[in-house]
């Protein structure tokens, strides 16, 4: 009977261990000026930049601005880039938060969500700040869902990230 016991608790405390392994938790990376190393800078028409910016688990960012509209890139650690082109999604002038929140799951980004904010297009200085949500898999990397502004605006983009795996990437409208 002792060992039916024993057996169960070790099952049980196993269980526990996996269950809690696979919390799913943030980490953040900051897109100023001073976190990002600049890589390209032009002045010569509207201007262009593309700066490297720190990430998690051997990812990086790039972040990239043009016709002042920002994007970013996702650097995977085998080194291959996926272009997100938030740029794509809105026409008016653009920029993105300062901070990227990776949802990880233990050691291992599933997620990224990006503050995206677009300038009026009759009013520049009337803005909307999107959160762009972003899957992260071996295989791809894409933008699965926009999130309107709103009370809960973080709280849907960090459940949308954390089931974004399964997900289709999202096609520009």
């Amino acid at each position: 009977m002792k060992n039916k016991l024993f057996l169960i608790i070790l099952i049980l405390l196993t269980f526990s261990t996996v269950v809690s392994a696979q919390k799913i938790t943030s980490s953040y990376t900051n897109l100023d000026d001073k976190s990002c190393k600049t890589l390209e800078s032009s002045s010569s028409g509207a201007g262009s930049y593309r700066g490297r910016c720190p990430g998690v688990a051997g990812y990086k960012l790039d972040l990239l601005e043009g016709d002042i509209r920002q994007t970013i890139n996702v650097i995977a650690p085998n080194k291959k880039t996926f272009e997100l082109n938030f740029w794509s999604f809105y026409g008016g002038f653009s920029s993105v938060g300062q901070k990227a929140e990776w949802r990880m799951k233990g050691a291992k980004p599933i997620g990224l969500i990006v503050r995206f904010i677009v300038a009026n297009a009759e009013d520049s200085t009337k803005n909307t700040s999107y959160l762009m949500v972003t899957k992260i898999t071996a295989k791809e990397i894409c933008v699965t869902d926009v999130v309107l502004p709103g009370k809960t605006q973080n709280e849907e983009a960090q459940k949308l990230a954390d089931a974004a795996g399964t997900k289709p990437c999202k096609a520009v409208e």
